[in-house]
């Protein structure tokens, strides 16, 4: 798994909010929704993009915009077209003033006037509604927004998607998302690899031979017991050598992207229906769920049980005996503190970061 695939496995759209729009002019539509990001697809016509924090920018046929959340952006026909609608959290639909907007809808997820003239704007928006943590070393690298002129690869992955939107056959929540995931990742390949664009260093880390096979090693092994001499062993060069380019290009010493790279791998993984403490600390390389939920904490500044009911809400009152409620329950509430303070000295560190 290379560095960029590996960061966006965490935020794959689960029922991500697509739609289709199909406009003429004059319109704008101010987006206040919150969402962590946003990918805008021009299939026909031209639109422009108003992010808060950026300058405007004209989008054309076959180009994507990439929007990082939350502050709000607007869409229009040209700059100075004054928003008719706002769309807020939830996909919620209102005029400036706040009053409900009745939606023309033309189907399940496209939206505009049957009779909208030839030529007029066609554009999907893929809502990344949230996101797993894995996703905020993506998301710190973006600027607040970027337009991708339109390449051999977007532009039909763009017309597909602004396709699907239209058809009601069965399984299209999960084609759209998959769409909307193959999208976003051709966009962002292209934007990293502008030469005017100073790319992450996890993303050029991936290209440099010595470091990426490090990097691809970690990811697709973060529960092995990995330490710089196992690992420079395993790329066939010094601990040395290997420690020094390696955070020069990344930015963090191997081990210390090693642990960040678990716990936030945790976060994603905890949000899985059959997910125990146990069993995600087993598959990030943590010995015991006490030791997992002592650095998730650390690191993430709440308890596994706490990003898990803050994204999935909390879990129903009746559980069934040996289901994932009870696998939990050591580390709720005051348990954490009373075992916290009783086990600080004797807490285990993760596989192979000693």
């Amino acid at each position: 798994m290379d560095p960029l695939a590996g960061l966006l496995a965490g935020p794959r759209a689960r029922g991500a909010f697509v739609l289709r729009s199909d406009l003429s002019p004059p319109w704008a539509l101010e987006v206040a929704d919150g969402a962590p990001l946003t990918v805008v697809a021009l299939v026909t016509g031209a639109a422009w993009l108003l992010p808060q924090h950026a300058p405007p920018q004209q989008l054309g046929p076959g180009d994507v915009a990439v929007v990082r959340g939350p502050a709000p952006y607007v869409m229009a026909d040209a700059p100075g077209t004054p928003p008719q609608a706002v769309i807020g959290p939830g996909q919620t639909c209102t005029t400036p003033d706040g009053a409900e907007v009745s939606l023309s809808w033309r189907g399940a997820r496209v939206w505009g006037s049957p009779d909208v003239a030839a030529g007029a704007t066609r554009m999907v928006t893929g809502t990344y509604t949230d996101h797993a943590a894995v996703s905020s070393r993506l998301l710190e690298a973006l600027p607040p927004a970027v337009v991708v002129p339109a390449t051999g690869t977007t532009g039909p992955v763009a017309t597909w998607l602004a396709s699907e939107v239209a058809s009601e056959a069965p399984g299209q929540e999960a084609v759209l998302d998959r769409l909307l995931d193959l999208l976003l990742v051709t966009a962002l390949r292209a934007w990293f690899d502008r030469p005017d664009v100073t790319a992450p260093g996890w993303y050029a880390a991936a290209a440099d031979p010595l470091v990426g096979p490090a990097l691809r090693l970690l990811q697709d092994q973060p529960a092995r017991r990995w330490t710089v001499a196992a690992l420079a062993a395993a790329t066939t060069t010094s601990r040395a050598t290997l420690a020094r380019r390696f955070t020069a290009l990344v930015g963090q010493p191997p081990m210390t992207y090693l642990t960040a790279w678990r716990l936030d791998l945790a976060a994603d993984l905890l949000l899985e229906p059959a997910a125990t403490l146990a069993s995600v600390a087993r598959r990030v390389g943590y010995s015991t769920p006490y030791a997992l939920s002592a650095a998730f904490t650390r690191h993430h500044g709440l308890t596994p049980t706490a990003h898990r009911h803050r994204r999935l809400g909390p879990p129903a009152q009746a559980t069934a005996p040996g289901a994932l409620a009870a696998s939990w329950s050591p580390i709720v509430g005051g348990h954490l503190e009373r075992r916290r303070q009783q086990q600080r000295a004797s807490v285990e560190a993760p596989a192979g970061s000693r």
